[in-house]
């Protein structure tokens, strides 16, 4: 694994009294861009945080989301459909009492190094629940060229797909399906 921020995640994971259910997913380039990086989901107490560090950015803000299928095939990223929208509301901030999207994860800022790094922890999302409203196996993870601008209907204008990666089983790092 070449980032060494995942590497200190998974470390403390694995050595840690409990084991939570951790996938992790590969961003790849989209757009012909340069832009990867690695997105760790881990579940615990019925909870889900995702720490994401993507590279090779342009600085400044992009927007983060989870979109319907994890099939990252296509150059321009459009394979995965639209944003995740399991509850058919509006597309918005989240937490939004007017509407989101479970996809509509938000924005974050890369470095002048174009490096961008965000943490982000959900009741509203679980790894292979029964729950379809709050399952994410099976989505992917897209970043944007731009900036969701959070009113635009239905993606929030955030311009083009420019990484990719599914987020499927095959990634496990740790999966305990009871």
């Amino acid at each position: 694994m070449k980032n060494p921020y995942l590497f200190l995640i998974l470390y403390l994971f694995l050595f840690s009294c409990s084991l939570p259910n951790t996938i992790i997913v590969e961003l790849e380039s989209k757009n012909s861009t340069d832009v990867n990086g690695s997105v760790v989901f881990f579940e615990e107490e019925n909870k889900v945080t995702m720490v994401a560090e993507i590279e090779n950015l342009i600085p400044g803000e992009h927007a983060i989301h989870l979109h319907e299928k994890s099939d990252c095939s296509s150059n321009d990223g459009k394979s995965t459909g639209g944003h995740w929208n399991p509850t058919l509301t509006k597309h918005g901030k989240w937490g939004d009492e007017s509407g989101f999207h479970r996809g509509d994860i938000g924005n974050f800022i890369a470095d002048k190094n174009g490096i961008g790094k965000i943490t982000f922890t959900t009741d509203l999302w679980c790894l292979d629940c029964e729950d379809k409203k709050k399952n994410i196996l099976g989505k992917a993870v897209i970043v944007h060229q731009g900036v969701d601008d959070l009113t635009s209907q239905p993606s929030g204008a955030a311009g083009s797909r420019i990484s990719c990666g599914g987020i499927i089983i095959e990634n496990a790092l740790i999966f305990d399906k009871e």
